[in-house]
């Protein structure tokens, strides 16, 4: 068998980034506000208060 990589295109490098920038960045940024709040809400719910600084 002849496995040689094909050379990566332009259009191929678009619709990574298009796909990285419309897809994954809002997906990851959801879930780490959602992962926040998950957090304090359990903080919350075993302690009786918000987290604090100081």
């Amino acid at each position: 068998m002849d496995d040689q990589l094909q050379p990566v295109t332009r259009a191929q490098e678009w619709r990574a980034f298009l796909f990285l920038t419309v897809v994954m960045a809002p997906i990851l940024a959801v879930m780490v506000v959602g992962g926040y709040g998950f957090f304090v809400w359990m903080f919350q719910l075993i302690t009786g208060h918000l987290p604090s600084g100081a």
